[in-house]
């Protein structure tokens, strides 16, 4: 049912959800803010993975119902109880200060949001990531990652390595490129860019967004390394409706005999932790019942949610995992690698040699699920007044030895950065999937032991965003339920 794809929890624990609560509210046809407020409030109050940090979250925070509805009365919004109950605390690494819940988020269109799981968003085929200048604090430029096929952009003949600096003619800076890129419709200025330099090529391109669902699988190819066939797996979302295309490639793989995988996660933000289990069973399948991860609940949901996730033999639909049994597997990663596709180095790690290759990923461990507006907080009776959900983080993951808490993100032993310059209309980039993409050409480097890792690219320009930023799931991390704990 598609309500428990989307982790709608029904639930036949009854006062447990509302703690000490009692909702007494009448039923209505078109839900006010008030009773918003009461919607988001009890699910954080049940669910939030940092409810001990929130002080008005205690279960005894109100004497009555009384003062409970004078308290959510104080806010004006939804938006504003919300950020309200989230944690404010702070971590510190390498000098910065890093809130500890970055990823919590609420929607006023929870359809929206479960078409985003799905890997359906309004798109115009151009992959992009957002760099600041090296030498302007406030300017930025955008480069082409990948075209998605079927799309304006792909139509537009634009490709990967291409630079942008200017939307609808203004500059791109740090304070307005999401309101610039925002819209369905717009137009980038094309330019060049060497070394420092921003030189515009006084050429523009209308693209154009429609809804389009996304295949995360966008390359799998088998590669012959000094006679040896390695598998090449770009991979760029946790989408759990393509999990059968993902086994596919590994069926291929299998065929083809590999003996070594590259795994490239560099624009992958995360998405199902379940897609992220079945994928690490797939390189493996030696450690199939194993301890992958552990979850660690907030106090009140821990008995009852705090599962231990471990390597497995089937994917969603039962299909039997293809698995390579490797001992090692190369992983490319950037700033952009989060959530899922740090879930899969830090779960493997423990188990096989995972060699990463490229920059630091983000720093994500926790994962979320969707709490709609019913008495059980599941999607079947949600108020059909509104569309507002709730995505709070409810769980860390925990490897099989402890690790945890990650904030920093994973450090790669062969460090080697994107190089952006484009001189002459040749990007250094390379085309993805190419033996000698610098990325990947780094793993296979090191695969036939020819290279150094220090004669790598590694100047790192500040990443701003990408285009994924607009999505609503973007770098997060969900969880499957198990419905059956919940008696």
């Amino acid at each position: 049912m598609k309500y428990l794809k989307y982790f709608a929890l029904l639930l036949l624990f009854g006062n447990v959800l509302t703690g000490c609560f009692d909702d007494n509210d009448d039923v209505q046809q078109v839900s006010n803010t008030l009773d918003i407020n009461d919607f988001i409030y009890k699910g954080m109050n049940t669910f939030y993975l940092y409810k001990s940090e929130v002080a008005d979250l205690a279960n005894n925070r109100f004497a009555n119902d009384q003062e409970f509805t004078q308290f959510l009365q104080g806010f004006t919004t939804p938006e504003e109880i919300f950020g309200g109950l989230k944690t404010k605390r702070e971590v510190t690494i390498d000098a910065r200060q890093i809130p500890v819940d970055a990823f919590s988020f609420l929607v006023d269109d929870y359809v929206a949001l479960e078409q985003a799981f799905d890997g359906i968003t309004r798109n115009n085929g151009m992959e992009f990531g957002l760099v600041g200048y090296e030498n302007d604090p406030n300017n930025v430029f955008g480069y082409v990652r990948y075209i998605l096929p079927g799309t304006d952009a792909e139509a537009k003949g634009l490709k990967r390595g291409d630079i942008f600096n200017t939307v609808n003619g203004t500059q791109i800076t740090r304070s307005n490129f999401r309101e610039l890129l925002a819209p369905d419709t717009y137009s980038i200025g094309l330019a060049t860019l060497d070394g420092d330099n921003i030189t515009p090529l006084g050429t523009s391109i209308s693209l154009t967004k429609v809804q389009y669902t996304e295949n995360p699988v966008f390359i799998a190819k088998t590669i012959d390394v000094g006679g040896s066939p390695v598998g090449y797996l770009m991979y760029n979302a946790f989408t759990a409706d393509f999990d059968t295309q993902l086994n596919a490639a590994f069926g291929q793989f299998i065929a083809d005999g590999v003996t070594d995988l590259v795994l490239d996660l560099r624009y992958n933000g995360g998405g199902s932790v379940v897609s992220a289990i079945d994928l690490s069973s797939m390189i493996t399948g030696q450690f199939n019942g194993d301890i992958f991860t552990t979850e660690e609940w907030n106090t009140d949901r821990q008995d009852q949610f705090g599962s231990i996730n471990r390597f497995d033999n089937q994917v969603r639909t039962e299909e039997a995992i293809n698995s390579l049994n490797l001992t090692r597997v190369y992983i490319l990663t950037t700033r952009s690698s989060a959530s899922a596709s740090e879930l899969v180095i830090n779960g493997l790690d423990p188990y096989i040699n995972v060699i990463q290759v490229g920059s630091t990923t983000r720093g994500k461990f926790q994962a979320s699920i969707t709490l709609y507006d019913s008495d059980n907080f599941g999607r079947r009776d949600a108020d059909p007044g509104h569309t507002y959900a709730v995505q709070p983080l409810v769980l860390k993951s925990i490897n099989s030895v402890g690790v945890t808490d990650y904030f920093a993100g994973f450090t790669p032993e062969i460090e080697i950065t994107e190089n952006f310059s484009n001189v002459g209309g040749n990007s250094n980039l390379g085309i993805l999937g190419d033996e000698n993409e610098p990325l990947l050409k780094a793993a296979l480097d090191n695969i036939l032991g020819t290279r150094s890792s220090k004669s790598y690219h590694n100047i790192q320009l500040e990443s701003i965003g990408n285009s994924n930023m607009f999505d609503l799931n973007y770098e997060r991390m969900y969880q499957d339920i198990d419905f059956s704990k919940a008696e």
